[in-house]
């Protein structure tokens, strides 16, 4: 970039001050960092999609790459595939039995029991964990005198409130 010294950028205040003017030379000075401002702006969105592309394509080329990748061990297990059916083609026929009639089914609930590998089924817990649990006992808030339950204000002054009841007027009474 351009590469001013302090001398030089002191020339070019005196010049624009005597060109200007005392008067106009703070709004002109705004409106020049304004657009310096908005220019260094543009230059760095430039260089952001510029590297932003260049990403994209060097992405393009890492996907490529993996897709062939892929596909070549595609290729390698059908190939695998079929010369293990080539191989096992001989044996099918002869009289050994099969592994599946060699070993016994094993009932997945008892397997956990007797030690086998085999994980037990899943059974839900029996604790609602999306219920709040208290911290402190009922009974223990109850002895104490702590509020066992939320209650607003004003239900609490209606809760509290002593009650009133009706005086019995000569208008009620029955006469005699």
């Amino acid at each position: 970039m351009l590469d001013f010294g302090i001398s030089e950028l002191a020339l070019i205040a005196v010049v624009a001050l005597v060109v200007i003017g005392p008067e106009k030379l703070p709004r002109v000075a705004r409106t020049v960092g304004t657009l310096l401002g908005k220019a260094q702006r543009y230059v760095a969105d430039v260089k952001a999609e510029v590297n932003r592309s260049m990403d994209l394509e060097e992405l393009k080329k890492m996907k490529e790459s993996v897709e062939g990748a892929a596909r070549e061990v595609q290729s390698g297990v059908g190939s695998f595939e079929k010369d293990w059916m080539e191989a096992t083609a001989g044996l099918e026929g002869s009289g050994a039995p099969e592994a599946s009639e060699t070993t016994p089914r094993i009932d997945p609930h008892t397997a956990y029991s007797l030690g086998h590998s085999v994980y037990p089924p899943f059974s839900r817990p029996k604790k609602s964990f999306r219920l709040r649990q208290q911290a402190v006992p009922k009974w223990y808030k109850a002895r104490t005198g702590q509020r066992s339950f939320v209650q607003s204000g004003a239900a609490r002054v209606a809760r509290h409130r002593p009650k009133t009841y009706p005086v019995a007027s000569s208008a009620m009474t029955p006469s005699r």
